[in-house]
């Protein structure tokens, strides 16, 4: 008779440090990735065990972090499961009753020393150019263990260890990865070795996606689940994300960004999910640009690379820019004007209308809602709401002797841009300009008609300006630019 599969359960464990990491948010993508794929559990479980290093505020900003990401756990702070509460700290009681067991096992003792002891036998190990294991420290006899003292494990058996991991394959250890390592600290809380084991049974965790720095403890984990008597869950280890030089692993130092920096740089969610999800993992096909129901579908535990990854933000700013370009106009409008600077509505000639029309051209030359807030503040729509500053050297074409060829050619300009219907598609206006521009010259023609009607060097093209200000608007200010010309020659 066939037993049907395990239902799959996958969890994200941060503890509460302050920082989300762009590898935790990675890890808890393809954890909530694999769970959805197979109709599964996702769980957020805040590990909060050690509290020298918690941060006041840290549950909530993971929380809101992974809010953005649009990763929603099924169990997580405030919504308990049947095995309870997914804080480490609301759990001892657990832990403890498990401490217990293992010391009525055997499989536990009090540690008897003291730091300073500890501290001696690590230089002695030094100086004789070995290894230091508390195993080989391990007292004949320890007394009950008060519920207070530091708990440590006893490795029943010191032997090679094989496992197998889901991305790395067949796995092994020698005898020096097995030592006697502590179950609970004399602060009542227990360790992470102790308590995420405890936990992953309780809440039927059936693959742990970790990153490879738990490698080297998989040994200590095997001999702890088999004194506990439980079944281990599968191994998924993701590749370290490196830094440019490819030489070390990616970390605050190296200039590495909390998840939610992203969010307030203007990034969309569904771009991060995208980037993150091809930071070491490979779909098999040409396919770059993802929704999350894409990733979902599409998503394999086989198309983990072992190897190192690089966190490339140019990689990203052009995820980000297509996924921009697949918003709809009432989306990216409204994307759009989230990130416009307050003064912007001051100008004297805003209005909503020239605002709407503005965004198709913001749209093509952005990749962040941050590069909007730049663009307009180096004032580079300043022509959308206001007439602009006329600087009679600047508006003279390069290879002009003077500037009264510009003006001839301006002038010209103003009597065919008085001929163009007020409300106008861009196609049809460079219609109306294209044929003089090439008859005269494109550069001779397009570079004074920018800025007469903008002012500046960088813009958004003539015909694109005129749609957004309008023919009549167009037209004052290349006569504007004519007079500007006039009284400085």
């Amino acid at each position: 008779m066939s037993t049907s599969p395990k239902k799959v359960v996958t969890r994200f464990a941060p503890s509460p440090t302050g920082f989300m990491h762009v590898g935790g948010a990675r890890t808890a993508l393809y954890a909530y990735l694999w769970a959805r794929k197979n109709n599964g559990t996702f769980i957020l479980r805040i590990e909060d065990t050690d509290k020298e290093r918690e941060v006041l505020g840290s549950i909530e900003h993971i929380q809101k972090a992974l809010s953005w990401l649009r990763m929603e756990w099924d169990f997580g702070p405030s919504q308990p499961g049947p095995f309870g509460s997914c804080i480490q700290s609301e759990r001892l009681a657990t832990y403890k009753e498990y401490a217990q067991k293992l010391v009525a096992s055997g499989h536990a003792y009090t540690d008897p020393y003291t730091q300073e002891e500890l501290t001696q036998f690590r230089e002695e190990a030094k100086r004789d150019h070995k290894p230091f294991l508390f195993r080989e420290h391990r007292p004949e006899t320890t007394g009950t263990w008060d519920g207070q003292s530091t708990l440590r494990f006893k490795v029943a058996h010191i032997e090679r260890t094989e496992w197998y991991d889901e991305v790395r394959g067949d796995m092994e250890a020698g005898e020096e990865a097995l030592d006697d390592f502590v179950l609970m600290k004399s602060d009542g809380y227990p360790t992470y070795n102790f308590a995420h084991i405890i936990d992953d049974h309780y809440m039927g965790i059936t693959h742990i996606m970790r990153a490879d720095e738990f490698i080297s403890s998989t040994p200590r984990f095997l001999s702890l689940y088999k004194a506990l008597g439980f079944t281990p869950p599968k191994f998924v280890t993701l590749p370290p994300i490196l830094r440019d030089d490819k030489t070390k692993k990616l970390g605050k130092r190296d200039g590495a960004k909390d998840v939610l920096d992203y969010c307030n740089e203007g990034y969309l969610p569904s771009a991060m999910l995208n980037f993150l999800a091809f930071i070491g993992w490979n779909p098999g096909t040409d396919q770059e640009i993802f929704s999350m129901q894409d990733l979902i579908a599409n998503f394999s535990i086989e198309g983990i690379q072992t190897g190192g990854a690089l966190l490339n933000e140019e990689k990203l700013n052009w995820i980000n820019r297509e996924h921009l370009r697949a918003l709809s106009i009432q989306e990216f409008n409204s994307f759009a004007k989230k990130w416009l600077p307050e003064n912007i509505k001051n100008h004297s000639q805003f209005s909503e209308s020239r605002l709407v029309k503005l965004f198709p051209s913001l749209r093509e030359r952005i990749s962040t809602g941050k590069e909007i807030v730049e663009q307009f503040e180096a004032g580079e729509y300043d022509f959308a709401f206001s007439s602009p500053h006329i600087d009679p050297n600047m508006i003279k074409w390069k290879n002009d002797p003077t500037t009264r060829e510009t003006l001839l050619r301006l002038q010209k300009l103003a009597e065919i841009v008085a001929t163009i219907p007020e409300e106008c598609s861009v196609d049809s206006i460079k219609n109306y300009i294209w044929n003089y521009a090439v008859e005269v010259g494109k550069g001779e023609v397009l570079w004074p008609l920018r800025v007469a009607l903008t002012g500046k060097e960088r813009s958004p093209d003539p015909f694109t300006v005129i749609h957004i200000i309008g023919s009549g608007e167009a037209y004052q200010r290349i006569r504007n630019a004519c007079d500007t010309i006039l009284s400085n020659t």
